[in-house]
């Protein structure tokens, strides 16, 4: 390459303009402003003090390079595309533009904030040219370059329109309170903020900071030392979130908005909250419901230097507007589910004493249905003496199915008792009769056994009949265990008439039987078999444990991680023998 001697010892090449030749010299002479001199190919020709102060670059760094490529970035510290420079197309048409604060690269590697202003140089005998003008800089704004790197791109509308489609598809996708909380906090960060704060108000009308998540490391983190109880909400408060907290239309805050004195509780709180995550600009809008106010987002930003304008608000309200509806639906399917529970818990009976028997049973709903289904649990004293032991499951994971269940126990109970001595087959024979004509549980599993104690040996007898149901499973002190098998027949409501059998077997002292729903062995994902097998093996290895920790355990270790079903088990231990 060619190359000319620029004065100064430095070779540079041939046809970049000489820093401060003859045909641009005072050029720049009577700016005040940071002054900027550009050829037609967008290259500096000239710079005066001012700019070379401002960009921290002596004049022989600046002249010779491509204005747009070593000064101009973007709002998150990357180079600015050539497309979207007004700045540059400026230059090239020789029109006369001004631009509002941009972000321009130091050579230290800050950014600093400048307005613009190009407009050419008049000609006459002088070299032509368009000088750059930059004012209104901002020193203190000056950030790494590296810092705001990885930072979203500005939405686009086709962005704001997609992102909007999104909160509606993956809050309406959940009816859980928790989980429609983080997905709105990972749907706004980081692409709108750096922080998503979401505060709740409860139904007794107190606030409560639900989740804090911040973009760390491009992950999100959540804080919860940030979340907790909030102070309430005072009703003369005109500061943004307690008026968002009111339903007021949402706004804008800073730091400074709450460093005078507070006028509530929350005022504090915000204060800390600012404090805590460096957040510059904030954010605040209502989350509504069809009647309330639920609570208030507020997006917070600390990593990248733009701060939130009111232009920002209308997109932020859509999100909350969509967020309260589906939050509403998903506080409504939650209390059903708590109703729906207390009735099931309340449908199911309190277990009698019987005398040297211990006796545990457990019910856990299914975790996706209603929380509420068809299985069931009874023991109950009969007219003879003996205890009736039963365990059941009617089809179905609703209402429907609970209510058949409560009718299909409550008949049992009865026809059990008015039939004091009867074998369990002939009861559960009129029980299936009475399930075809009169309750509403279209078809059931079940086993229902008679526990007696014999009077010459004093060993505990069961005597039983299953319809459709998953076997009992007997474990010896000793960590033997076996299925009973026999006595199987067909579940209720087939409409067939077949005769039901009855198996006896005495349990040996200090043994454990285990009565329990399908829920607890099976899964979509497993075979029947295989769940029957764990259950063998969890509960023989649990054989010594106390009745209560030998319940949790096995509940703990052999219900399906994927299982969507709910479980009834139903747990007795006899006592030791006498001496």
């Amino acid at each position: 390459m060619d190359v000319a001697d620029n004065g100064m010892g430095d070779p540079r090449p041939a046809g970049i303009p000489e820093p401060q030749g003859a045909p641009h010299e005072g050029a720049l002479d009577g700016f005040r402003a940071a002054a900027l001199l550009v050829d037609d190919d967008g290259r500096i020709v000239a710079a005066n003090d001012a700019a070379c102060a401002m960009f921290r670059r002596g004049v022989e760094e600046l002249v010779g390079e491509d204005a747009h490529d070593l000064l101009h970035r973007d709002d998150h510290g990357q180079a600015m595309p050539r497309t979207r420079c007004r700045l540059r197309q400026a230059l090239l048409t020789g029109n006369t533009e001004n631009g509002e604060v941009e972000w321009f690269a130091r050579k230290d590697g800050s950014l600093v904030r400048s307005s613009w202003l190009v407009t050419p140089r008049a000609c006459g005998t002088e070299p032509g040219g368009t000088f750059v003008l930059l004012y209104g800089a901002r020193s203190q704004s000056a950030l790494p370059v590296d810092e705001p790197a990885g930072l979203p791109e500005p939405l686009t509308e086709l962005d704001r329109l997609a992102l909007l489609a999104e909160t509606t598809t993956q809050l309406t996708s959940t009816l859980d309170v928790d989980e429609a909380l983080h997905r709105l906090a990972a749907l706004t960060v980081p692409r709108l903020a750096d922080w998503a704060v979401i505060d709740l108000v409860t139904d007794r009308g107190e606030v409560r900071r639900a989740l804090v998540v911040e973009r760390k490391d491009d992950l999100l983190a959540e804080r919860e030392d940030l979340q907790g109880p909030m102070p309430p909400v005072f009703e003369e408060s005109p500061m943004p979130l307690s008026r968002a907290l009111r339903g007021a239309a949402s706004s804008l805050a800073t730091p400074a908005t709450y460093q005078g004195p507070p006028d509530s509780g929350i005022a504090v709180e915000q204060s800390r909250l600012f404090s805590e995550t460096g957040m510059h600009s904030a954010a605040i809008a209502p989350i509504r419901g069809l009647r309330d106010v639920l609570g208030a987002l507020t997006l917070g930003r600390s990593q990248r230097p733009d701060a939130f304008t009111a232009a920002d608000l209308p997109l932020l309200e859509d999100v909350t507007r969509r967020a309260g509806l589906a939050l509403d639906n998903a506080r409504l399917y939650e209390r059903q589910r708590k109703v729906a529970e207390t009735m099931q818990r309340h449908l199911l009976p309190q277990l009698p004493s019987v005398p040297g028997v211990e006796m545990w049973a457990r019910y856990v709903p299914a975790p996706d249905a209603s929380a509420v289904g068809g299985d069931w649990y009874d023991a109950f004293a009969l007219a003879d003496g003996d205890h009736a032991l039963a365990i059941g499951d009617v089809v179905g994971h609703d209402l429907d199915a609970a209510a058949g269940m409560a009718q299909v126990r409550n008949m049992l109970r009865a026809f059990a008792w008015s039939r004091a001595g009867a074998a369990p087959s002939a009861i559960v024979s009129q029980l299936d009769e009475a399930v075809r004509h009169i309750a509403e549980a279209s078809m059931a599993t079940m086993i229902l056994a008679r526990l007696a104690v014999g009077e010459d040996d004093g060993l505990w007898r069961l005597q039983w009949t299953n319809a459709g149901h998953p076997p009992p499973l007997l474990v010896h002190h000793d960590g033997q265990a076996r299925y009973l098998t026999d006595a199987h027949g067909l579940l209720l409501g087939t409409g067939i008439t077949k005769a039901r059998p009855d198996a006896v077997a005495v349990l040996p002292p200090r043994s454990t039987l285990v009565l329990y729903t399908d829920g607890l062995v099976e899964s979509p994902h497993r075979s029947i078999d295989h769940g029957l097998d764990q259950l063998r093996r969890y509960a023989a290895a649990l054989a010594r444990r106390p009745l209560e920790s030998f319940c949790d355990t096995l509940l703990d270790q052999v219900r399906p991680d994927d299982n969507d079903d709910d479980v009834a088990m139903l747990v007795l231990r006899t006592p030791a023998a006498k001496d």
